[in-house]
């Protein structure tokens, strides 16, 4: 069992919702990641996914795409992450990471380089969001042998049959997306997200967290009334953006976003 799932069997021991934000690793600047990440867990992270910064993430708004612009404008490549994700580990050997992204940076280093590394590194999860559990037969079981959780997304438009199987080979928890379009796209509708995750819950004991249009705590709360888990984006990355040219209040301006959610969860 690793973190994530520890974490998650924590949290339904005490009947409470995980709030998992992510953040774009390198954005503003990579000195202030490891930083970002502390500020989240003060707040109440219970996951962090950490944002592998690319040149054409199709699955983002533009809030993410801009943070992923500013992040390689300093050249920050996974061998970075891995890097802050060490040194997150020498103060905070509990909360789970899960690094977010698309395969392309994977491949350049390869498949196994970058499970070996993302292992020693410290990190718990990896959700590469343009690879489909049918294309997941080499990674997978690298993964898996290291003891790293591959995470999957399901869509509104995902089919029953193929819903169930990225149930079938998830691990760690499953990232339902909320809506139709990108990240930071309009608000959801919970009545909705309830109906898409009545038919997960019976393909699969995996927690279902709910990523996309979670703007505040009223969203998260109305989210974790059905979901076991919500996923933040857009609103810490539009923080960040907010005070790139004075980063040293960005921790701030990161606990009061994320401080409201989890009150809200908690309440």
């Amino acid at each position: 069992m690793n973190r994530i799932d520890q974490r998650f069997a924590a949290l339904k021991a005490q009947g409470r919702r995980a709030l998992i934000p992510y953040i774009t690793a390198g954005d503003p600047a990579p000195e202030h990641t490891v930083g970002f990440m502390h500020a989240l867990v003060s707040a109440g992270a219970d996951v962090i996914e950490l944002g592998v910064p690319f040149s054409d993430p199709m699955a983002d708004g533009p809030v993410i795409q801009k943070a992923c612009e500013r992040a390689l404008r300093h050249h920050v490549r996974l061998s970075h992450l891995f890097e802050m994700v060490r040194e997150f580990r020498q103060t905070d050997g509990e909360t789970p990471v899960v690094l977010m992204g698309y395969l392309n940076p994977v491949e350049r280093i390869g498949l196994e380089a970058f499970a070996d590394q993302a292992a020693e590194a410290g990190v718990d999860g990896v959700l590469i969001v343009d690879m489909p559990p049918e294309e997941a037969d080499e990674v997978g079981p690298l993964l898996k042998a290291r003891g790293l959780a591959s995470i999957f997304l399901v869509a509104p438009t995902t089919s029953r049959a193929r819903a169930a199987t990225i149930c079938a080979h998830g691990e760690g928890y499953i990232y339902y997306v909320s809506l139709k379009g990108v990240t930071g796209s309009a608000t959801l509708n919970a009545e909705d997200v309830a109906e898409h995750l009545a038919p997960l819950r019976e393909m699969t004991d995996l927690p279902l967290c709910v990523g996309f249009g979670i703007r505040d705590g009223a969203s998260a709360a109305e989210v974790g009334k059905v979901a076991d888990g919500v996923i933040v984006g857009s609103a810490l990355v539009n923080r960040i953006a907010e005070n790139a040219e004075h980063p040293e209040a960005i921790p701030a301006a990161l606990e009061a976003v994320l401080g409201e959610m989890r009150q809200a969860l908690d309440a």
